[in-house]
């Protein structure tokens, strides 16, 4: 067997071959006392820093030019605390949009009525005793059959009774602020996957009925985001990716412009059905999608200092 021969290799010199990294791109120092713009700017403008950077300009480029941005979110955002973040992204502006699962509306709720959620789900499955919270299920229970009733979509009509309880807590209900702001907040619900439906006052026809003209309304905020939106989903892993994919497939069915927008996916793990129906698939031969892995308790105030900054 030959040996290959290498004396006739071809090479090329470092000073022309062409490189993705250079030191202009590299992070910056910091001097006491540490500014966050400092901060921001100072991330190199490499890989997930340089991403993060032009995220930001995105969604503030969108709301100069009136384009909408959209945050959809798991319910595991608003156990976090986050939620004074999402409201006061709202107030200012900045979101125009929210779109979330079931649990949220639980954990809202609760959080709202008590200042307290999420229950140890392990001892309660021993005696059955997990998700039957009693206040919670006739609340949302309730909503359900009266926006049904109304025919009124579920994440509104949450809001709007949570206002009207005027609960100790209501000032860090992201329902009741959307609602009072105005804003669309719609909720995607699958039927079995939270714990209001383990409760004899559930109606699922009120849920699904509700829940399917927050699809209708979730769809008409999508056909908007052509030309410069931005859609952002921090959490969902698989209801807000599915939504959001069929959503823009009949934006696109019905002649709407729903190309070159960009896209963010923010969760802990990379995840299959994220990447593919949030960044990758519908950005296609347009538009911009990224993806971005880490705690939701440190991301999500990463990314709200860096707009409320700019």
């Amino acid at each position: 067997m030959a040996i290959i021969d290498l004396s006739k290799i071809k090479r090329v010199s470092l000073k022309s071959r062409p490189s993705k990294v250079e030191t202009g791109a590299f992070a910056k120092k910091l001097k006491k006392p540490v500014r966050f713009n400092d901060f921001f700017d100072g991330l190199p403008d490499i890989l997930a820093g340089k991403s993060i950077k032009n995220l930001v300009a995105s969604i503030i480029k969108a709301r100069e030019n009136d384009k909408p941005v959209i945050l959809s979110f798991g319910a595991h955002v608003i156990k976090c605390g986050l939620s004074p973040l999402l409201i006061d992204l709202a107030r200012r502006g900045i979101v125009t949009a929210f779109a979330s699962n079931g649990a949220s509306a639980v954990h809202d709720f609760e959080l709202a009525a008590c200042g307290n959620t999420s229950e140890d789900v392990a001892r309660g499955l021993q005696d059955g005793s997990f998700g039957m919270t009693r206040e919670t299920g006739d609340f949302l229970n309730r909503a359900a059959k009266k926006a049904h009733e109304l025919n009124h979509g579920l994440g509104m009509t949450i809001g709007r009774e949570i206002q009207a309880l005027k609960l100790p807590h209501g000032s860090l209900s992201v329902y009741a602020n959307a609602y009072a702001l105005g804003i669309p907040f719609t909720v995607h619900v699958a039927i079995g996957t939270d714990i209001i439906y383990q409760h004899p006052g559930c109606d699922g026809a009120a849920w699904g009925a509700a829940s399917y003209r927050d699809f209708l309304t979730f769809a008409g905020t999508v056909a908007e985001l052509g030309n410069g939106g931005v859609l952002i989903n921090f959490g969902s892993a698989v209801i807000l990716p599915e939504v959001f994919l069929k959503a823009l497939t009949v934006c696109r069915n019905l002649g709407h412009k729903a190309f070159n927008f960009t896209t963010a996916n923010f969760d802990m793990i990379k995840q299959y059905r994220p990447h593919e129906n949030i960044v990758s698939r519908p950005t296609m031969k347009n538009g911009q999608g990224f993806d971005f892995i880490g705690q939701h308790e440190i991301m999500l105030p990463l990314l709200y200092a860096a707009l409320i900054n700019r």
